[in-house]
């Protein structure tokens, strides 16, 4: 509960503060750098020296980029269908293949599964995280061109310089030699300081006139991350034949709503941070419904 209380406080008090004008109008590119460079790597570094890497872990980790992937396409024929731009596909593929894994998944799986099955939700949590600090840094990357269309050199080295995944890399080599253990209570406290923060972020660059016009790309956008991408790591799921609490986490991961994470990005990279915004306010909100459906379905297949 408290989470959920955070959400509305965090979105409302960066919307109060930017209204009565007691902030900068650029005070959420400061918060953004300081998430970028300092509380995502942490989030790396707290969580992946703990994860227990075993062969059933692998169906998490498929799935997760499965899901980016097709939202690719899916994306690609929508904006084909729509006359949209390389900038708008980049927008709605950042708010449609990336999950909030952790900050609504983790309290929804507590409460829905028990505390028991979060190390499986970490998988999800890591996967989609480095999937994003990827595929979705060379969506935003094209999307953010004038042209749409940048060398391969130019994607790498966006890539490679993008502290996330430098984080994310730097905590799986590093705790393979050295034992982090000592250097948890501040990876603790900087994690705890990117939903707040974001949120923050998201609350001041949240923009509701013309929000009629956006309402398709928003419903597509929802169909796809609510809907589609858990049916399809459903259908992935059965077909492959895997069953359980593993089947049953990452349907759930994949049904959470939009990454908070991804509105940062977008301002990053210039694309439509207005749309980004509220996909992921309404997608919260729409989220704690259809994730309770998501969770009866689990339990009768699996």
């Amino acid at each position: 509960m408290v989470n959920f209380v955070l959400i509305a406080v965090c979105i409302i008090a960066g919307m109060a503060f930017k209204a009565t004008k007691s902030i900068h109008p650029d005070a959420h590119k400061g918060i953004n750098t300081w998430i970028l460079y300092l509380a995502l790597p942490a989030v790396s570094f707290k969580y992946l020296p703990k994860v227990q890497w075993t062969t059933e872990m692998l169906f998490p980790i498929a799935a997760t980029f499965l899901i980016s992937v097709f939202c690719f396409f899916y994306v690609m024929f929508y904006s084909k269908s729509r006359g949209y731009s390389r900038r708008s596909r980049s927008t709605l593929e950042l708010a449609s293949g990336y999950s909030n894994t952790s900050f609504i998944g983790f309290p929804l799986i507590s409460a829905f599964y028990g505390e028991g099955l979060l190390s499986i939700a970490i998988i999800c949590d890591q996967t989609m995280f480095f999937a994003l600090s990827t595929l979705g840094i060379i969506a935003a990357v094209k999307g953010g061109s004038k042209s749409g269309k940048v060398s391969a050199a130019f994607i790498l080295k966006r890539l490679i310089t993008f502290p996330p995944l430098i984080g994310c890399i730097s905590a799986l080599v590093l705790s393979q030699f050295i034992d982090l253990t000592f250097a948890e209570p501040l990876f603790d406290k900087l994690a705890a300081t990117v939903s707040p923060l974001a949120l923050f972020s998201v609350g001041l660059q949240l923009k509701f006139n013309g929000w009629k016009k956006l309402i398709p790309q928003m419903s597509a956008s929802m169909l796809y991350k609510l809907i589609l991408a858990p049916a399809i790591v459903l259908g992935m799921a059965l077909l492959l034949g895997i069953k359980g609490d593993v089947a049953k986490i990452t349907v759930f991961e994949a049904a959470m709503p939009t990454l908070v994470t991804s509105s940062i990005i977008a301002e990053q990279f210039r694309l439509n941070t207005k749309l980004t915004n509220l996909i992921i306010g309404v997608s919260i909100i729409v989220g704690f419904f259809t994730s309770a459906m998501w969770y009866e379905i689990t339990q009768l297949l699996f």
